[in-house]
């Protein structure tokens, strides 16, 4: 018995030193822990403090771990969350630190605007209500209280506005509710409606964009702001937007489905894009006339492949084809300078340098900034103002050698060709009365061998050259108003006498600089 007992008793004192000892050493085990908890937290407020957000994460996470039930690090970590703009992951942070420490104001504040920002009114009334029972004389969950009821009655103001099709009152009542609750998906959706059906596409695409991240899985965003950057042209981003709903689901019919048309109309933009780069303008016309095939009800598209088209066709020198083009795309783009510029490149390979000088000067009004509407300009006036000086030759369409008969030959020709009493229309009449004058005028001065004698001088020929000499002409023989429409526009016509006798006209160049004195003869 008594060695029972002895065996017993030494038992148990094994057992008690036992206990001792593990004791201490989970005394030291705690102790080290806790410094190990306090280690993380330090230097996760350091880190949050220099704006190393990520790192002071993975500090916080590693307190988190070590003490689970600590309020402080949770509510720690929701800073974190906030910080990085991860509200939705820092709402658990505070439920969790509100739930192990339910008098901890600051967190149920915090959780209460984060509930506010998300449009969830009722829960963040709860919270700020919480705050005041405790605080009565907390002014930021009074200010919070307001604002969660100007939200609830902005918000059903809107909702009754658009049921009546108010849309642009409901867009009034949804701002004072998207600054107060930017995060709520809801309230920017509606506002997106309201713009699409006012035709303000723009600010339509603005308030669907946050709502893609707003809302987990948010495929139906994607694509519908794929839909909408389609129909404002923009097949870039319709791209890009649509690919994005696909990484959700490879599988979605509708994304997929779009994605093939916006890829294909895509693709030919593009490639048209490149030839044009490489001056290969044949090539860009044809993918852009496929373009329209491939998207026929979207204007933008039509509207945009006209005007490269037009482009393209003034870059081939296909000047008839151009002015077409041209004429049909700026119709339907009235204030694009660039189809103004390129048409007007065309009449100047035409050479119908007033239309040219027309349209580049409307290109100017709307573009008065770019060097090369005004370059084009100057360039038009300058060879409008070449043109008024007739090649006489090529009016009548003889040699440079050709003799008098020869013109009297051509001219007779011309002249019945183009008299004016052959046309019908008063547009061709006036056109006709043009030539007609001009080839009198090319006859008038190519049968007078002065005249002709100066032209076979210079190789050019035109009715400029004639300037420098001063022509004669007996009044019988020509009539005011014909001299005066072949030299008058370049000079002035003096009545006078010849040597002989003979009373005529004179012709002086207004290039000629002429000292005239008045005096009485002595």
């Amino acid at each position: 018995m008594d060695r029972e007992k002895r065996r017993l008793s030494g038992v148990l004192s094994s057992l008690s030193l036992f206990c001792v000892i593990l004791d201490l050493q989970l005394d030291g085990l705690l102790a080290a822990n806790h410094a190990e908890i306090e280690g993380h937290l330090e230097m996760g407020r350091k880190l949050l403090a220099a704006g190393q957000l990520a790192e002071a994460l993975s500090h916080y996470h590693a307190a988190v771990d070590g003490d689970p039930n600590n309020y402080l690090t949770y509510y720690k970590r929701a800073a974190v969350y906030l910080a990085m703009g991860k509200f939705r992951s820092a709402l658990p942070d505070l439920s969790r630190a509100i739930q192990l420490k339910p008098d901890f104001l600051a967190a149920r504040l915090q959780r209460g605007n984060i509930l506010l920002k998300q449009g969830d009114v009722q829960e963040a009334r709860e919270d700020f209500l919480s705050v005041l029972q405790s605080s009565p004389t907390n002014e930021e969950a009074q200010n919070q209280l307001e604002r969660v009821k100007e939200v609830e009655s902005s918000m059903g103001g809107a909702s009754e506005a658009y049921e009546r099709r108010d849309y642009y009152g409901a867009i009034a009542l949804l701002e004072k509710v998207i600054e107060f609750s930017p995060w709520d998906p809801s309230a920017r959706e509606l506002r997106a409606e309201c713009y699409l059906l006012v035709g303000e596409l723009s600010n339509a695409v603005q308030d669907l964009k946050p709502t893609t991240k707003l809302r987990n899985d948010n495929r139906a965003a994607f694509l519908k702001l794929s839909k909408l950057y389609y129909s404002m042209g923009e097949h870039g981003e319709s791209l890009s937007h649509v690919r994005e709903c696909l990484k959700l689901d490879q599988d979605d019919k509708d994304c997929f489905s779009h994605y093939k048309q916006v890829k294909k109309l895509s693709r030919q933009l593009d490639m048209a894009e490149e030839f044009i780069q490489e001056q290969r303008y044949e090539d860009a016309i044809e993918k852009y006339e496929a373009s329209i095939k491939t998207e026929p009800r979207v204007e933008e598209y039509s509207r945009r492949a006209k005007e490269r088209i037009c482009h393209c066709l003034s870059k081939s020198q296909r000047t008839e084809e151009a002015i077409s083009v041209c004429t049909e795309a700026h119709e339907r783009d009235p204030q694009n300078p660039l189809i103004l510029r390129d048409r007007a490149e065309a009449y100047i390979l035409n050479e119908e340098y007033e239309k040219a000088v027309e349209d580049f000067q409307q290109a100017k009004e709307l573009d008065g900034e770019n060097e090369e509407m005004k370059e084009g300009l100057e360039r038009a006036q300058k060879l409008l103002k070449q043109s008024k000086k007739r090649d006489y030759y090529k009016i009548l369409g003889v040699k440079r050698n050709a003799n008098k008969q020869e013109v009297i030959k051509a001219y007779r020709k011309l002249a019945q060709q183009w008299h004016p009493d052959n046309f019908q229309s008063e547009e061709e009449k006036k056109e006709a009365e043009k030539k007609f004058i001009d080839i009198a005028a090319a006859k008038e001065v190519l049968t007078d061998p002065g005249a002709v004698s100066v032209l076979r001088c210079n190789p050019c020929g035109g009715e400029g050259l004639l300037r420098g000499w001063v022509l004669w002409k007996p009044m019988q023989d020509a009539p005011l108003s014909l001299l005066l429409h072949i030299w008058g526009a370049g000079g002035v016509l003096l009545p006078g006498s010849s040597r002989d006798g003979t009373v005529g006209w004179t012709f002086v160049p207004h290039e000629w600089e002429v000292e005239v004195s008045f005096q009485e003869p002595k």
